[in-house]
């Protein structure tokens, strides 16, 4: 949940590794740190906070041809100066940087390093310490890391610096993302590759337990056991300028901004000549040879996952269960004779849904992993991937990357339909277009958005989200929008639940946002807004035309009823957006929150 930089070459690595840094602030941190080494010795500099503290306290005369950095999100130990990263060890020879969680630390410190004085509550520092107690026993640096590597237990991608080898950087990893990247006469480590697009666009990927040796000139891939692995690189399909904000005031906007874009590009990138929506036919082959599909995703994701189960069982005639990724890896349910398991990830590197991806593979099922990120770990160990083609996504908050999963998981609905001999009765094609316009158009009502968070949502404590059928799911969303950036406590319920308990919970005032897209249950979710009304709540109907009533306090523009979750959510996205810019919030970066969840 953290980044991690490298850079070894003939350029002062200082600030290639400050920006590469600034480049994954997206990702969620509390402190960050860098060392730089040269023939001299190695500085460690870190703060706790932002990376613009970072940069106040980094010596700049400093020449360094090799370096390290990282931004940390604290998970043994409060966030702090002393707890961040990089960690030296005892004599400051060796110093490294972290990722991931060491399960077995405690034990390891017990058994190894009772003479040494830990300097931090980290399970980071006593990797380090390893490696130094074993480099004292005659061991080189490399035989020193393989050893300590094959003590660890849980997960990891590591980066050392040896203050005696000021031409290497060491490299490791096992479920945590890491990447190398390749240059002139340089070379470069990263998380991810948006942190080093600034000097190179060529990257090796790593796998689980192998060891990389990185110099200016060479890059060396080795098992535990010291063969040498070869792997060509690949080149990175982002567009630097992407992830530029531009001239929006935060990337969260940007991104919303950007949904009716990305929606047309996801039609283009799934049609085939003839203008029909196709997929990859090995995949509608699995889709095809399954009894049952198993959707597994956490947060947003799996959020989508619900809304996905309803298009491809009402399209496809398939029957789907969703799962919360970190549930399932514990509490794996009965399974159908021939299950076609689904992960849906937009940074492809969700620990809890790789770990359940690690069982299935093991099992011999076959796995599609729908992601953001080509060349993502979920992406490579499952046997198919659909890419979401959103573009990179910043923000702590997902918005296009969800939409793009809705309108992915559509098109496999269609595809699927279509392959079964089942008619769904619209061309989905052009729905879609239809759909992107409407984006257009609410992307163009953020005035009356902002006056409803205003009216709503500036000063509350609590906020309900109600809706019945496929706009529930949606409420499930809006909810986690509104928490996750403004920090108000906010629910999504069911509109028929209310009365099984949760309207207890309705005070003088309290808001409450109801969905009422779907014709079918238009009156009853309407029926549920009296009941909060008559017991004091404050409640704003979002409708759809052709559903509309004259309280309601927003309309949505038509489109088909089956896709209507593709553009109910733009304006509760922009009702958490304008929250929390008027609680004075960190829009982009809220507090706790990191973007890619790479820990169990």
């Amino acid at each position: 949940m953290c980044g991690i930089v490298g850079y070894i070459g003939n350029q002062d690595a200082k600030e290639i590794l400050l920006k590469g840094l600034e480049k994954l602030e997206y990702r969620g941190y509390d402190s960050a740190g860098i060392a730089v080494m040269n023939c001299e010795c190695v500085q460690v500099f870190k703060e706790k906070g932002r990376i613009a503290d970072l940069r106040g306290i980094v010596d700049m005369g400093v020449e360094a041809n090799a370096g390290i950095g990282h931004t940390r999100w604290a998970t043994h130990g409060a966030p702090s100066i002393r707890n961040a990263h990089p960690h030296q060890s005892d004599s400051g020879r060796f110093t490294l940087v972290h990722n991931g969680v060491i399960e077995n630390y405690s034990e390891l410190e017990r058994e190894y390093l009772n003479d040494v004085e830990l300097k931090s509550d980290t399970d980071t520092e006593v990797i380090v310490q390893l490696i130094e107690l074993f480099a004292k026993n005659d061991l080189s640096t490399l035989e020193a890391f393989r050893k300590t590597l094959s003590l660890l237990k849980g997960s990891y991608a590591l980066a050392l610096l040896d203050e005696k080898d000021n031409e290497t950087i060491y490299v490791a990893k096992n479920k945590s993302p890491l990447l190398v990247g390749l240059g002139d006469t340089f070379n470069v480590v990263a998380s991810d590759a948006m942190a080093m697009l600034q000097v190179t666009d060529q990257f090796v990927e790593l796998m689980d337990k192998e060891i990389v040796i990185v110099k200016k000139n060479e890059v060396i891939i080795q098992d535990l056991k010291g063969e040498t692995i070869s792997r060509a690189p690949y080149k990175a399909e982002l567009d630097a300028s992407d992830i530029e904000k531009g001239t929006h005031p935060h990337y969260m906007l940007k991104e919303i901004d950007e949904q009716p874009l990305v929606m047309r590009k996801i039609i283009q990138k799934y049609q085939d000549n003839d203008g029909e929506l196709a997929i990859d036919g090995t995949i509608i082959d699995a889709i095809k040879a399954a009894d049952r599909i198993y959707i597994i995703a956490a947060g947003t994701s799996y959020h989508a996952g619900l809304i996905g189960k309803q298009l491809i069982e009402s399209m496809a005639k398939i029957p789907v269960e969703v799962h919360i990724s970190s549930e399932f890896g514990y509490n794996m349910p009965l399974l159908s004779e021939k299950p076609l398991f689904v992960f849906i990830s937009q940074s492809g590197e969700t620990a809890d849904s790789r770990a359940v991806l690690v069982q299935v593979k093991e099992m011999g099922h076959p796995a599609l992993t729908i992601t953001n990120v080509p060349g993502s770990t979920l992406s490579r160990e499952a046997d198919f991937t659909l890419l979401l083609h959103a573009g990179p996504e910043i923000a702590v908050a997902s918005t296009k990357a969800y939409t793009a999963q809705l309108a992915v998981l559509a098109i496999v609905a269609e595809v699927a339909a279509k392959s079964r001999g089942v008619e769904i009765g619209f061309d989905l094609v052009k729905e879609l277009g239809i759909v992107a316009n409407a984006m257009e158009v609410l992307c163009d009502l953020k005035e009356i958005i902002e006056h409803i968070a205003r009216e709503f949502l500036t000063v509350t404590r609590n906020a309900f989200f109600i809706g019945r059928a496929v706009d529930y799911y949606v409420s499930l969303e809006a909810a986690l929008k509104l928490k996750e950036i403004s920090y108000i406590q906010a629910e999504g319920f069911a509109g028929g639940e209310l009365k099984h308990g949760t309207i207890a919970l309705i005070e003088e005032g309290t808001p409450v946002i109801a969905l009422s897209t779907q014709e079918k249950v238009n009156l009853s979710i309407r029926g549920n807004v009296k009941e909060v009304a008559a017991r004091g709540a404050y409640p704003c109907i979002i409708s759809m035309k052709g559903l509309e009533q004259d309280e309601d306090s927003f309309v949505l523009p038509a489109v088909h009823e089956q896709l209507t979750p593709l553009i109910s959510v733009i304006p509760l996205q922009l009702l958490a957006y304008y929250a929390a810019l008027h609680r004075g919030c960190d829009v982009d970066k809220p507090r706790n929150l990191a973007k890619s969840v790479t820990v169990e």
